[in-house]
């Protein structure tokens, strides 16, 4: 139960991160700058994440763990964000407010773990 919940306490920060770039962002750019923003953001956030999950912890595998992360921040876009904030599911009609950040959050994820896993 313990190596489940970090994995997810893992996720969730960096879903709770990326939704703070968005809403910092929105009060300083336009949205569109704000989703730019947030696309370049989100792979780092989730680097740095896995990156310090798979130094400390490597409870599962690169690619099983960027799989969980992504259905995570998935998951809270989908079932929070979308009808709760947004009050509208238009969010996943955006390539570059929703599907392209979550690729880039499963690769980043993937990619740091094989890195870190060849390295140790």
């Amino acid at each position: 139960m313990k190596k489940v919940l970090l994995i997810l306490i893992h996720a969730l920060v960096g879903w709770g991160l990326c939704g703070a770039v968005i809403g910092v962002g929105r009060s300083l750019w336009s949205m569109e700058t704000t989703l730019v923003v947030h696309v370049v953001a989100a792979p780092m956030i989730f680097a740095v994440l896995s990156g310090l999950y798979f130094t400390k912890f490597r409870y599962t595998k690169p690619l099983l763990t960027a799989v969980i992360f992504t259905a995570v921040v998935m998951a809270m876009d989908a079932g929070l964000v979308a009808p709760f904030f947004e009050k509208s599911y238009a969010m996943f009609s955006s390539i570059l407010g929703t599907w392209l950040p979550f690729i880039l959050i499963f690769l980043a994820t993937w990619m740091t773990g094989k890195l870190i896993s060849r390295s140790a």
